[in-house]
């Protein structure tokens, strides 16, 4: 039963890192140009986002 769970949980996780992948880069632009605008309360805000972003990645990968 485990190796059940965890064959779905590394599918789930096959999924998730192509939309992962994307978040990535969106948010990636979004600090770029709150970086140009120096928008200080957003770049904050994403660089935040984008760790969270990245320990799920450090998560899902074999």
């Amino acid at each position: 039963m485990e190796k059940v769970i965890q064959t779905l949980k590394r599918r789930d996780g096959e999924r998730r890192i192509p939309v992962l992948k994307m978040e990535i880069d969106y948010e990636l632009l979004t600090l770029y140009d709150a970086l140009q605008a120096n928008e200080k309360d957003q770049i904050e805000q994403s660089k935040r986002k984008l760790e969270k972003l990245r320990y799920e990645w450090l998560r899902l990968e074999p």
